[in-house]
């Protein structure tokens, strides 16, 4: 799949969910000789933010992403695939249309410009009937669903993507607000966005 994404035959999309703490997991930091660094610790009750986000690989590389204070459910990834992945501007309120047509045997009335693969793991969003019953509509629009092994969290190149946004990203460990942690997160997957799509330009430009 890499190998036909790079070719440009297709897209391959790493989808996961993140969720951004008002204190962020702190591993090591610096401060000046004689002085204790502290980053206070925030209550986390209802005041952490929810990132769906999906790394592109392709011609077009990019990180595609939506956050949200509440939960992230079937209906909302559901709704994230169709309407920033596979590109139906109705969302996933117009996949039987887009998808069937007349119906399910009919040609789809809407494809994406190039097919797509999106690689997922086994959270319960991705496993809910909701989400996985629509895996035929969606491969009629272009889109293939492709689940990961149980516990293999290393296959699954949005995991690294995550992981620099919250140890990198946030030089403020500690928000007090969840708009300020909104802002802060938002501000940090910028950053990882620019730096894909800077990585890739590079290399094209050196090829």
């Amino acid at each position: 799949m890499r190998q036909a994404a790079h070719a440009g035959e297709r897209d391959l999309i790493f989808l996961d969910e993140s969720g951004f703490a008002p204190t962020m997991p702190t591993g090591y930091t610096w401060s000046r000789i004689g002085q204790r660094a502290v980053v206070p610790k925030e209550d986390t009750r209802n005041r952490r933010v929810n990132v769906l986000g999906a790394k592109v690989l392709g011609s077009e590389p990019d990180l595609v992403r939506q956050s949200t204070s509440g939960k992230i459910d079937a209906e909302i990834l559901l709704d994230f695939v169709c309407a920033r992945l596979a590109g139906l501007g109705g969302g996933a309120a117009v996949l039987d249309l887009a998808a069937d047509g007349l119906g399910v045997d009919i040609m789809p009335v809407w494809e994406r410009r190039r097919p797509c693969t999106v690689v997922l793991d086994n959270a319960s969003a991705h496993r809910a009937n909701a989400f996985k019953g629509r895996r035929r509509q969606l491969a009629k629009t272009g889109v293939e669903l492709f689940r990961l092994p149980p516990y293999s969290p290393e296959l699954n190149d949005i995991e690294l993507v995550r992981r620099q946004a919250k140890y990198e990203d946030c030089p403020q460990r500690s928000q007090t607000s969840t708009d300020s942690l909104g802002e802060a997160v938002d501000q940090a997957m910028t950053q990882r966005r620019n730096r894909i799509r800077g990585s890739a330009k590079n290399f094209t430009q050196a090829a």
